[in-house]
């Protein structure tokens, strides 16, 4: 063999230890090259990136590095329900018509038929969410304007507002049923809050306010923050990013009225209201301060 061949036959096999695979071998290629027969002409051959030929490559030769691609930009809103519109506006609306036939509720049966939305700024810089509309929300389709929705609007004049600046939402969109129901209501069960939790998350994401109140602990559960309100209460929690104050349903005043320690209920909410006012800026004049405090 001459000298060149045996060059060429040293430099070919430390290429193949090296794991360098530009220029492609068959099998018999050295043994040839030892042989008498004309040494083959050698061209570069492309190696394809998906299936690279086995020949070539050897079994210490690295992995190729998998570069992960960003998600797309529909799972990084997961949850939430796309509507058509130019405006908050008409996108609410959009989202309201979806909700009539929500199939994913009124398929349980066991909420009552009847779509009761939203009402409010749809601008509003804050945002109340309660649990589930009850007979009088589902006879006038709107929330809380029952005897703890009369409780709600005093309070939110209270802080120094009207009602249509603020925006209110439930939970869940239905009422739940019950057997004989009548004017009796029920919290809703998990299941029925996270069949119309999209509703209210898309929501929040088209008003985007300032601070978020959830009226009670089945509204705080429903947006992700579990406990009782007296745990949770006094401070604020996230939802989708967004302060949220956690503090009594207005149906549980009413109900601590009736029993005569209705100051002490009140007092609290109004402690988590001023911490919600001063969150937003609300001017807070020193008899607002002095609401419910122990003479």
């Amino acid at each position: 063999m001459s000298a060149a061949k045996e060059l060429l036959k040293q430099h070919l096999q430390q290429r193949q230890l090296q794991g360098k695979t530009h220029i492609a071998l068959r099998p018999d290629a050295l043994a040839k090259l030892s042989g008498h027969e004309p040494a083959p002409v050698l061209r570069a051959a492309p190696v394809p990136a998906a299936e690279p030929r086995r020949s070539a490559v050897l079994a210490s030769a690295p992995a190729p590095r998998v570069v992960a691609e960003a998600p797309p930009a529909e799972t990084r809103k997961a949850g939430l329900i796309e509507v058509a519109g130019s405006t908050v506006e008409e996108k609410l609306e959009a989202l309201r018509a979806m909700a009539e036939t929500w199939e994913p509720a009124l398929a349980m049966n066991s909420l009552r038929k009847t779509m009761v939305f939203a009402v409010g700024n749809p601008h509003a810089s804050l945002m109340f969410v309660g649990e589930a509309p009850g007979a009088e929300e589902e006879k006038l389709r709107e929330p809380f304007v029952g005897p703890a929705g009369q409780k709600l609007t005093a309070i939110i004049k209270a802080m120094g507002l009207d009602r249509p600046q603020v925006y209110i939402s439930n939970i869940c969109k239905f009422r739940p049923a019950m057997d004989n129901q009548g004017s009796g209501n029920r919290k809703p069960e998990p299941a029925e809050m996270k069949a119309c939790l999209p509703f209210v998350l898309t929501e929040i994401d088209l008003i985007k306010p300032k601070v978020i109140v959830a009226l009670g602990a089945t509204a705080a559960e429903g947006l992700g923050i579990p406990g009782s309100v007296g745990s949770l209460r006094g401070k604020f929690h996230s939802t989708s990013g967004i302060p949220t104050m956690v503090t009594y349903h207005p149906s549980y005043l009413l109900r601590e009225e009736k029993m005569g320690d209705g100051i002490r209920a009140k007092r609290a909410v109004w402690e988590d209201m001023l911490k919600v006012m001063e969150k937003l800026g609300l001017p807070i004049s020193g008899k607002q301060r002095g609401y419910f405090q122990a003479k």
